[in-house]
């Protein structure tokens, strides 16, 4: 039995985008491992395990430079890899598509890269040149290198970091039309609700996203905006959950999301920089109008004025001026930008699509050597 070890830096990416991946790799016969930082009782790491995919703990600090930390990973990469023996090693996110690669190409293993998202490491970090020189050297031991989007492609073409031959541009990890689908909110009482899905954090535009929600709700009494993630930057955790407006509603987290995407009337994602925005993807199968950052990985699924509305990224006025726009839109023509999205997504980002694109890429390298 071939084996395929992933590699990846949290249980609720891997589980929410590869999910189908994984079972489609097990029911073509392969075994497969799944390298994580969190402990094999997690929720959504026993989630996985049920598909037979077995669960290896790997401490990983996403966020940290240390480059001691960093040593620690190469090293317990490369024990991983000796021990499962993998035909195939598929990696996601910088720190184990970089380490990862480095490790296996150490013990002459294949890898798969999947370019998830460029950060800030790559755009304004005083770590740029380093970054670019590590990244050159991963894609380079890489057999095939997956990018999200067409400009992080040619980010990385135009700075000589990657082969152009081995390079695969897909939509995004897709979205499970199937799972993500419209449904009816459970009431209506006329209140335009915004929901904003993420990281709380700075480089996630929920500055901006607050800064607009306090100026409109004392303009607008009927709109509302919500706010669903994990508090990533502690600061947020503050301003948030003192908040005085009964028009500014934090949710908390989600294990389902589309509980909260049902209910809203538009999915608002202020972010500085994606790979192909998920919550975007879940929000547009499920019928929803869609506001966001004019970033790559954003205005590929929105239409400007056809399935929602884009504004200039880091720019509270420009926010605030696209919210009037859509606040300002009668029910009919919000209800039709909610089908447009569900459109788009069913043609051009069914998850699907990447999958097929994947089983290609593994079964080439599995069936006709290294």
């Amino acid at each position: 039995m071939k084996k395929i070890l992933i590699l990846a830096n949290n249980s609720v990416g891997l589980y929410n985008f590869r999910f189908e991946l994984i079972n489609e790799l097990i029911n073509q016969g392969f075994e497969v491992y799944f390298s994580l930082p969190e402990q094999k009782d997690e929720a959504k790491v026993q989630l996985i395990i049920k598909t037979g995919a077995k669960h290896i703990q790997t401490y990983i600090n996403r966020r940290g430079i240390n480059p001691l930390e960093d040593l620690k990973l190469i090293k317990e990469y490369k024990k991983i890899i000796r021990e499962v023996n993998p035909d195939l090693i598929l990696t996601y996110t910088i720190k184990p598509n970089i380490y990862g690669t480095y490790a296996a190409n150490i013990l002459k293993k294949p890898v798969i890269m999947n370019i998830t998202g460029i950060g800030t490491s790559l755009t304004n970090s005083k770590l740029k040149k380093i970054v670019v020189n590590l990244y050159k050297y991963a894609c380079k031991k890489a057999k095939f290198v997956f990018f999200q989007n067409k400009s992080n492609h040619t980010l990385f073409i135009s700075n000589k970091m990657v082969e152009h031959n081995k390079t695969v541009i897909i939509p995004g990890s897709g979205v499970n039309t199937s799972l993500f689908k419209p449904v009816s909110e459970t009431k209506d009482d006329g209140t335009i609700k915004f929901l904003f899905i993420g990281r709380l954090m700075k480089e996630k535009g929920i500055e901006e996203y607050l800064e607009a929600a306090e100026v409109l709700s004392k303009k607008y009494k009927n709109i509302e905006f919500q706010i669903l993630g994990p508090f990533e930057e502690e600061k947020y955790k503050e301003i948030i959950l003192n908040n005085k407006s009964k028009q500014i509603k934090y949710l908390g987290t989600s294990n389902d999301v589309r509980i909260e995407i049902k209910e809203v009337n538009c999915i608002v994602n202020p972010s500085y920089h994606e790979g192909m925005s998920n919550v975007l993807l879940e929000g547009a199968a499920m019928g929803k109008p869609l506001i966001a950052s004019n970033i790559p990985g954003c205005k590929e699924i929105i239409e400007d004025g056809h399935n929602g509305y884009l504004f200039e990224v880091r720019c509270t006025s420009s926010l605030e001026e696209t919210l009037i726009r859509f606040i300002e839109l009668d029910k009919n023509e919000r209800a039709i930008m909610g089908i447009r999205s569900r459109s788009k997504v069913e043609t051009e980002f069914d998850r699907n699509m990447v999958i097929d694109e994947y089983m290609k890429a593994i079964n080439y390298i599995v069936n006709k050597g290294r």
